[in-house]
């Protein structure tokens, strides 16, 4: 008996989007903050871009493409999704690097870490999925803005304000002491 063989635009999606399946549940997971939800969120993901695969333009950012669909179907499963973005001024200061990995310093990184975590978490859902892309899956600007549907400047001044807010929080996670 023969499998019948896929359709060409099936077995092109599976090509562009099993690649990013990892990508967008980090990112589900990081907007969602809760694992099931994520799950869900990249399955309805998945659902929907194949479904509308055919009015995906060849030659285009398919990544941005991607993490749009995510993001939108993110944001509509939230009715009443309140936005807060806040404007203060503030001076950039940054920590000086351990030259030297010791138990202490290791010790001292981790919490860093799960500080850093916590305040991202907090952080509106604006400022958390432009950090996101931009700081950890490392897109351009321009498939920042691609994948939430924003002109450039608007990427470039939200993530301003959003690593400010993050700035912010981290400040007021440690009362202030090491001037984050």
């Amino acid at each position: 008996m023969k499998v019948p063989e896929q359709p060409v635009s099936a077995v092109a999606f599976d090509e562009l989007a099993m690649p990013l399946f990892d990508q967008l549940y980090n990112f589900a997971r990081w907007l969602t903050q809760d694992t099931a939800e994520a799950e869900d969120l990249v399955q309805e993901t998945y659902t929907k871009a194949l479904r509308g695969f055919s009015s995906f333009q060849a030659g285009t950012n398919f990544r941005a493409w991607m993490y749009r669909i995510l993001r939108n179907s993110f944001l509509s499963s939230r009715t009443g999704l309140k936005v807060t973005v806040a404007l203060d001024e503030g001076t950039d200061e940054s920590l000086l690097p351990a030259e030297k990995a010791t138990p202490e310093s290791i010790l001292i990184e981790q919490a860093s870490r799960e500080a850093v975590q916590q305040a991202l978490s907090d952080l509106p859902v604006p400022f958390r999925e432009i950090l996101l892309l931009c700081e950890v899956e490392e897109m351009s600007y321009q498939e920042i803005a691609e994948a939430l549907s924003i002109p450039i400047g608007t990427v470039m001044s939200r993530l301003f304000r959003a690593r400010k807010a993050l700035r912010d929080l981290l400040r007021r996670q440690d009362g202030g002491r090491h001037g984050v």
